[in-house]
């Protein structure tokens, strides 16, 4: 069996505690991807919305240029950040999300930045499923009232190790394109994401390994820590799941670190014991990844 991941990899999920003050935020962001740096991390997450606080009355005011890129300063100091931080730690970025604005259109996306190590733009996810739900009694949210779905999957490309699957939040309940990138050979799924205290105690968890056991990759999920007094409250526990979908390290509500070494064995190993990938029926039902 090809090799998935090239070499061992030590993940880390970035719990972070973010507010009102993008600058802030920002700063605090490198105190914590330096901290994950110095403990090893090779690839380090950032969560849903880390510059600015989660909610479609916020979108609009933090929102960045990034088109035609590079932004200038003024545009995204969101894309410098990043990039000099990923250069400062020595390590892959993928800068969770922030809000943006395409200027020609007017449109707003949710989009996630990732940087190599190097400080080199690599890849751009705009959030493709947008999180409108209403959920009785609990919870009513509509993305769609003011931002707009990307139309691409992403897939990056981390020469020293492999691919990965990027996709943002509610992406992560549309199974097919997580499909599309195992089958296409990524050895990670990532989801920086904010579910709520409603939805996160339902279907956090279940998800992550839902999507694991699905594909038989490791998934790392990255969420803001829990603010309660927020307009929007975050589900918090960051969680890295294996391809057997045991779960190797779970956050609280709390700002933290999550760590996790990732290795091609693992899923060696349980592709070999249960081998759906040679066992497929294309011929009952379509390969979404049209790698058959």
């Amino acid at each position: 069996m090809a090799a998935f991941l090239k070499k061992p990899l030590k993940l880390a999920l970035v719990q972070l505690a973010s507010g009102v003050d993008k600058t802030a935020n920002l700063t605090h962001a490198r105190s914590k991807v330096l901290e994950a740096a110095k403990a090893g991390a090779g690839l380090i997450v950032l969560p849903e919305c880390f510059n600015s606080p989660y909610g479609t009355a916020h979108f609009p005011k933090y929102a960045e240029t990034l088109l035609p890129s590079p932004p200038t300063k003024e545009q995204s100091p969101s894309f410098h950040a990043l990039s000099a931080i990923a250069a400062e730690a020595n390590a892959y970025l993928v800068g969770g999300s922030i809000p943006e604005l395409e200027p020609t259109t007017k449109k707003y996306y949710n989009t996630s930045l990732v940087f190599s190590p190097s400080g080199a733009l690599i890849g751009t996810h705009r959030k493709t499923h947008l999180f409108d739900i209403d959920i009785p009694g609990k919870i009513a949210f509509r993305e769609s009232d003011v931002l707009s779905p990307g139309n691409q999957l992403t897939i990056l490309d981390l020469p020293e190790y492999g691919k990965v699957g990027l996709a943002i939040c509610y992406d992560i309940r549309f199974p097919e394109a997580a499909m599309i990138a195992a089958r296409k050979g990524a050895f990670l799924l990532l989801y920086p994401g904010a579910f709520n205290t409603t939805t996160g105690p339902l279907h956090w968890e279940l998800l992550g390994r839902a999507r694991a056991v699905d594909n038989q990759t490791y998934v790392g999920m990255c969420s803001p820590a829990r603010d309660m007094d927020a307009d929007y409250h975050a589900y918090g526990h960051s969680l890295v799941a294996d391809p057997g979908a045991h779960i190797l390290g779970m956050a609280d509500e709390k700002e933290t670190i999550v760590y996790a070494d990732l290795d091609n064995e693992t899923i060696k190993n349980i592709r070999s014991s249960i081998p759906i990938y040679t066992q497929r029926r294309f011929d009952l039902y379509p390969d979404v990844s049209g790698e058959n």
